[in-house]
């Protein structure tokens, strides 16, 4: 009684402001921003460890997976039946969602009835409570005289806690506010529907859906605003969700795109993580619900609880003799006499305090002014906790999402549903400055939900059926790049029998097989010092490589890089040449060997018909070049005149070769099995060692020798000038070929090179846009222009360590405004066609290993691919579907292929030296 009665006598000295002794009395309940951050920390640490499959079983807060993937674009459009069941009614609805001429433009027509649940279904089995739910949808069908024969889609809200493996099945995890039918934890809730209505019969019902309230109703204002990736429920229960990247949702296979994923929020704390936060109210109110240490942070927030708080609190000071002249009724100690709507009305602006004493006589009790207005402000902090708690919460979600884009600022939409918000007259005020207070970088937009949770079930449904129309669309789109082995096999034959003809010096062949004249492979015994040059895009590189002879490692090389304009590039033969003497000259200077005569090797990447290795005829130009008064000449004697004319220096040119022949030669050096050379860059092409005794198109000095071996430029990118290929050529490849400087020429390098595949990605984008399932069907300039798409943009989008985020920034680098599903599809497209050069290539490859194969009586081949070009080097998957591809193709071989080190301007050097040493021979 002693400390009973110094209480009453300190705060009587506080009488003049009755809201300062409530302050005092319920400081712990006072949070301030530095503990509202501290929450929100501990709140992103739990959501970190329920994203986590290591840690998901062992999190309070769940962070479950809804299957949902996308949110509403305006273009969804169907009629839908939906259940909403999440309190002690439910509804049954019939929606239909009219799609618009733009972007949120649709519009979506309900009606409803509302059917009651019988308190003993809330706690019988489950069969009984869904029993009762299907005859209730039975019986709005008929009341609104919907046909019972036809196909309906139905949606389901259900307001528990699920754990979903697809989008229409959902785990029961446990049940909340008051529901205990028995018989379904741990059940497939869809599936207790499903039976349910196969039991009531006479209804044709497809279940495609089943969201919880809070998915619907991020899903429902997500309809009216593009920027709505977070859901928010306050009301008898509290709950929030958000669009997470897929990436960090280890419980779903995938990491494209994201995922709504279900917070369950309410049991935050229930692993002890805010034991620093909750009182001695809390405790009480815990203690006498139904699920005694579970959904502590629900308990701190909901409407199913602030009442029972707030009078908790009241009735503590009444004992204390703090309010009510230390009177107590019975209808005081009565658990649930204060309800959130009393606090509710308690708060509002002009009529609070009538209220107030309203509530406090009805208890009966005989409040003063004071108390009135002592207990509207213990209404008011166990009301604004809430709200701090909520904003603590969201602040968590919206740093994880700003983390998640790499963004500094975020422009972002809250739908919110729920009693509580809807019905409090300062809740939502609160919430929102706290939110903007926490997060001052964000900008927040928090949206009433319309029609809440049923609306959004069905839309859903409606994304749902959008997404897998829009997907079957795509994915016939890009049908005809997904090649079958039979079809890849074809192209093998394809390729052997275009090698075969173009060997023979009969007759016309799209494959040149053009000889070398280089006999020989480095053995390691090479030595001196050579010039390279190398010719081969829009650079021009000038190296001096000197060998130490057999020690590969102490092999030293100088280089330069020197552009070439394109105003050259297309300009005369003699501006060309004059150019390339030019950078020689400098090259020469820079190195202080003008007056050196050095044995030379040009590599010179275009089609030349070869009489000798020193001489080489330019069959037609590629790559962009169309320098007159070229093709038909030797590219050695314009060079030598373009040096006479120069007068600065001289050059014993050794050989010229082809960059493919060089790369292999650069590679024979380290590795002696290798007799392929392969370039998957700017162009494509391969050659080989070809047994001389195949060679028809040329004699060599003391006739054919069995067993002489000679390089082969095969020129393989003119498979299909001849019609081969069209069985596989696409309206996209069409276009590409159409539009480019040399139509109906180099078909398959059209299909395989790195200066076209960009060019077909953007054709695809092109006809996808157009036909609406792109950038929602806006063709930008910026999409029109070709070129625009480089291949370096398939290297960097199907890079797995890529974030769709980043995919985006490089499409809006572009001028294409994208969604997320559209990086997707972006990014699906990039990889058909990417992937089926790399198996065009992989079955040219296996062409030409079974043919030395054969050529050398073997059943089983070992042998080496020299590689170069930046589609290998840089893509993220070419090397290893070319390998996977050639592997399945020619079993009987096993290729093995050895990325080139400075490529085919060493590779120039080493013909050069070979060629040398077998002179000196």
């Amino acid at each position: 009684m002693l400390a009973v009665h110094l209480v009453s006598f300190y705060f009587a000295k506080l009488k003049e402001d009755p809201t300062k002794k409530v302050d005092r009395f319920l400081h712990a309940m006072r949070l301030h921003d530095d503990q509202l951050s501290d929450i929100s920390t501990r709140f992103q640490a739990e959501m970190k460890k329920g994203l986590s499959a290591e840690s998901n079983v062992a999190a309070a807060v769940r962070m479950l997976p809804t299957h949902v993937r996308s949110t509403p674009d305006g273009s969804e459009k169907g009629q839908f039946l939906a259940l909403d069941l999440g309190g002690s009614k439910f509804k049954v609805l019939r929606v239909k969602v009219r799609e618009g001429m733009g972007i949120r433009k649709g519009g979506v027509e309900m009606e409803e009835r509302t059917y009651p649940i019988p308190k003993e279904k809330l706690s019988g089995r489950g069969t009984e409570l869904f029993d009762h739910v299907s005859q209730s949808l039975k019986d709005f069908l008929q009341k609104k005289n919907i046909s019972l024969e036809k196909k309906h889609p139905l949606a389901f809200t259900f307001s528990f806690p699920c754990e979903h493996h697809t989008l229409d099945q959902g785990l029961l995890l446990n049940w909340s506010k008051n529901f205990r039918a028995r018989c379904l934890q741990g059940k497939d809730v869809v599936q207790a529907l499903k039976e349910a209505i196969d039991r009531t019969g006479d209804m044709n019902i497809e279940v495609l859906a089943m969201v919880n309230d809070t998915v619907a109703t991020m899903m429902t204002c997500g309809f009216d605003d593009q920027y709505c990736e977070i859901g928010l429920i306050i009301g008898t229960g509290t709950n929030a969700c958000y669009m997470e990247d897929m990436r960090h949702v280890d419980l779903v296979e995938g990491d494209e795109g994201r995922m709504c994923v279900n917070t369950e929020w309410g049991a935050f704390g229930d692993d002890g993580a805010l034991n620093d936060y909750i009182t001695e109210f809390d405790r009480d109110v815990d203690a006498a619900s139904i699920n005694p240490g579970k959904q502590t942070f629900e308990k701190m927030v909901s409407g199913m609880y602030l009442g029972e708080l707030v009078r908790l609190v009241v009735l503590k000071m009444a004992k204390l003799g703090l309010l009510f002249d230390g009177c107590v009724s019975n209808e005081l100690r009565t658990k649930g006499k204060i309800t959130t709507a009393h606090v509710a009305a308690m708060e509002e602006y002009k009529c609070g305090l009538k209220n107030t004493r309203d509530i406090l006589t009805d208890l009966d009790l005989n409040p003063s002014p004071d108390d009135c207005i002592a207990v509207q402000h213990v209404s008011t902090i166990v009301s604004f906790r809430s709200s701090n708690l909520v904003a603590a919460g969201l602040a968590a979600i919206l740093t994880r999402i700003k983390k998640n884009r790499c963004l500094r600022a975020l422009r972002i939409t809250v739908g919110v549903d729920g009693t509580v918000y809807k019905t409090h007259p300062q809740y939502p005020k609160r919430l929102h400055k706290v939110v903007r207070r926490l997060l001052p970088e964000c900008h927040v937009r928090f949206v009433l939900s319309d029609s809440g949770s049923s609306k959004g079930a069905a839309l859903v449904t409606a994304v749902a059926q959008r997404l897998a129309s829009q997907k079957r669309q795509v994915d016939d789109s890009l049908s005809p790049f997904r090649l079958s082995q039979e079809q890849l096999q074809l192209v093998k034959a394809k390729m052997r029998a275009g090698l075969e003809a173009g060997l023979k010096s009969k007759g016309s062949s799209a494959i040149k097989m053009l000889p070398s004249f280089v006999c020989h492979t480095p053995d390691g015994t090479e030595y001196g010092k050579y010039l390279a040059l190398d010719l081969g895009g829009t650079n021009f590189r000038v190296l001096l490589v000197n060998f130490k002879g057999g020690l590969q490692s102490s092999t030293r090389l100088y280089h330069k890089i020197y552009t070439i304009p394109l105003e050259i590039m297309q300009g005369t033969g003699e501006e060309l040449f004059d150019h390339i003497a030019e950078c020689i000259s400098d090259f020469l200077d820079y190195m202080g060997m003008k007056n050196t005569r050095v044995p030379t090797g040009f590599t010179f990447s275009f089609p030349c018909e070869q009489t000798a290795i020193d001489t080489g005829t330019l069959v037609s130009w590629t790559k962009g070049f169309k320098a007159t008064d070229c093709e038909g000449h030797d590219v050695v004697n314009m060079l030598r005149e373009a040096i006479k004319r120069l007068n600065e220096f001289d050059l014993d040119i050794v050989a010229v070769v082809n960059d493919t022949v060089g790369t292999m030669m650069s590679c024979a050096y380290e590795d002696p099995e290798c007799e392929i050379g392969l370039i998957a860059g700017t162009g494509s092409n391969v050659c080989y060692m070809e047994e001389l005794r195949n060679i028809e198109k040329t004699e060599q000095k003391g006739g054919k020798t069995e067993g002489d071996k000679m390089c082969i430029n095969t020129e393989w990118g003119g498979l299909g000038d001849d019609g081969s290929l069209d069985d596989i050529i696409t309206p996209y490849d069409t276009e590409v070929n159409q539009n480019s400087i040399n139509p109906g020429k180099q078909r398959f390098e059209k299909l395989t090179s790195g200066m076209y595949l960009g060019e077909v990605v953007r054709q695809v984008l092109l006809d996808l846009t157009r036909g609406g399932l792109l950038f929602r069907g806006h063709v930008t300039e910026a999409l029109k222009t070709p070129g625009i798409f480089q291949t370096k943009y398939l290297s960097q989008i199907e890079s797995d360590r890529l974030a769709l985020l980043q995919v985006r920034s490089i499409l809006q680098q572009l001028g294409l405004d994208t969604t997320c599903d559209d990086s997707i599809i972006v990014k699906e497209v990039c990889g058909a066609v990417s992937r089926r050069a790399a198996q065009l290539c992989g079955a040219g490859m296996a062409a030409v290993a079974d043919k030395i194969r054969e050529n050398r009586g073997l059943d089983h081949l070992n042998i080496t691919v020299g590689v170069d070009g930046a589609l290998y080097k840089l893509h993220p998957h070419f090397s290893r579907i070319l390998r996977e591809t050639t592997g399945a193709l020619a079993p009987q071989c096993k290729v093995t292929f050895m990325p080139s080190e400075e490529g085919s301007g060493k590779g120039a050097a080493l013909i050069t030296a070979v060629a040398r040493k077998t002179q000196e021979m």
